[in-house]
């Protein structure tokens, strides 16, 4: 029993949409309850063809624990409709996060570090509305299903009355656009701490180097080939005014993205950079892309081809990616028809406004006895940001590192009521908690790692982070 309406708009020059700009849509619902905001702001046609805005979802799942994931796909399966045919690759469905410590439940690993947020391990809302920006054809998809109502003429009524509650707002004038910060042209690599109230990390400097050294001792000793650690920097903000939606716009800014997105998950906010895709399913074909391998872009030209370079020939970083491709390869293997998972391709060098970024692409062909959740429990998390082998990469991680990660290098994106998902991995995230903001950037380590080279590494992650929040300082 399948029910969507669908209008369409265009984003014509005169139009009062002519922008497309998703953060245009959300800063109009902003104060709509667990407001979301899927973004691809590099415009991408391959990867960030699409964003996705949608509100008020008609449920709310929240969830820790080792049943989260199969609680989630109980409450999903009553509003499951396979194979419903849609103008936009989502048009209803649940959107949310699954944090990485869900993965220790999943593989039955003990929990040593602090619990020191204290989040939930998942949260999705189940959304009946969803405004699609198709940035390549300028047209705005808004949609609606009358879920949760199961009788075909409720949910038909239901469906109606909400479009039109969404032609009524989207008919009003847009509000001017947000701030438009100034963008510094070089963004220099300083010392994250600066005192009280400012920027904290869970590691000293020479904590940190202490503690790769203990890594490349487990590497050493064969235990692990390589081994994703990471720190957590705190950024306090009492007595501030905070506009979470601006430190988006100009994170975003700073350095688009075809994975971003903010999330309203109550209690907490996500809102993210990131530029890696976790697992897109589409009718049983999927797709992973792990990244492995940064360095950072140069102020001149000869420079950037420099470090361009650099990255293209280090035979570190290709060890890297490869070990980790290999795994993703395996644990797609697990839910795959025998045969059909393939390397796509091995290494290619994406270029971002601060940083240039090692990726490969693998695929496969989902078994039909298995499903978006069977996927993900296959695979979670993901192996670019945990380490290989991935079990015990995850020990040592729950040992070394001093607090649970947390939504952190876990996953947040769509899966739709047809069964089709849309993944990313939670790295450049801002986690909005109380009075405090986080965000954590690690590096992954193998045998000919250095200390210093991988501190150094997360200063280069940190860096759009760490200025959106300075500069949110200063200007708001």
């Amino acid at each position: 029993m399948s029910v969507l309406l669908t209008k369409t708009y265009d984003f014509s020059p005169a139009g009062s949409l002519s922008a497309g700009d998703a953060l245009e849509l959300c800063a109009r619902f902003r104060n709509e309850p667990h407001l979301f905001c899927l973004d691809s702001s590099r415009f991408d046609q391959g990867q960030g063809r699409y964003s996705f805005v949608g509100f008020d979802p008609f449920e709310v799942f929240e969830a820790s624990g080792k049943d989260t994931l199969s609680s989630l796909k109980k409450c999903y399966a009553q509003y499951s409709q396979p194979n419903q045919q849609t103008l936009t690759p989502f048009a209803g469905g649940i959107v949310g996060y699954l944090g990485y410590d869900y993965g220790l439940y999943q593989e039955k690993i003990s929990s040593h570090a602090t619990d020191d947020l204290k989040l939930p391990d998942a949260v999705w809302g189940f959304y009946d509305r969803v405004l699609t920006i198709d940035h390549h054809t300028r047209k705005l998809h808004v949609t609606s299903s009358g879920w949760p109502e199961k009788n075909k003429a409720a949910r038909e009524k239901r469906a109606a009355a909400r479009l039109e509650d969404l032609e009524r707002a989207l008919a009003r004038p847009f509000a001017k656009k947000g701030t438009q910060y100034l963008i510094p042209n070089e963004l220099s690599i300083v010392s994250p701490f600066k005192g009280p109230g400012d920027f904290a990390s869970n590691f000293t400097r020479d904590e940190y180097l202490a503690t790769v050294r203990k890594v490349l001792d487990h590497i050493a000793a064969g235990d692990i080939y390589q081994l994703n650690l990471s720190q957590k920097f705190t950024y306090d903000t009492a007595g501030e005014s905070v506009d979470l939606l601006e430190i988006y716009r100009f994170l975003r800014q700073l350095s688009p993205v075809s994975f971003g997105g903010y999330f309203d998950a109550g209690a907490l906010k996500l809102i993210s950079n990131s530029p890696e895709m976790f697992l897109r399913l589409r009718d049983g074909k999927i797709q992973t892309r792990p990244m492995k391998g940064t360095r950072p872009r140069g102020s001149e030209i000869i420079e950037d081809r420099r470090l361009r370079n650099e990255i293209e020939q280090s035979a570190k970083d290709k060890a890297e990616l490869l070990m980790i491709t290999d795994l993703e390869r395996n644990d797609l293997g697990k839910v795959c028809d025998y045969g059909s998972v393939r390397v796509q391709q091995m290494r290619a060098i994406e270029e971002y406004k601060y940083v240039f970024q090692a990726t490969s692409s693998v695929e496969g062909t989902l078994r039909a006895d298995k499903d978006c959740f069977d996927l993900i429990e296959a695979c979670f998390p993901g192996g670019s940001i945990t380490g290989c082998p991935k079990i015990r990469a995850m020990e040592i991680i729950e040992e070394l590192e001093p607090a649970r990660r947390g939504p952190y290098t876990g996953s947040m994106g769509y899966i739709d009521f047809s069964g089709n998902m849309d993944l990313n991995i939670l790295i450049r995230t801002l986690v909005h908690c109380g009075e405090k903001i986080h965000f954590q950037v690690g590096g992954g380590i193998v045998a000919d790692s250095t200390p210093e080279g991988e501190y150094e590494e997360t200063l280069v992650k940190a860096r759009a982070l760490r200025e959106c929040l300075e500069a949110q300082k200063t200007y708001v």
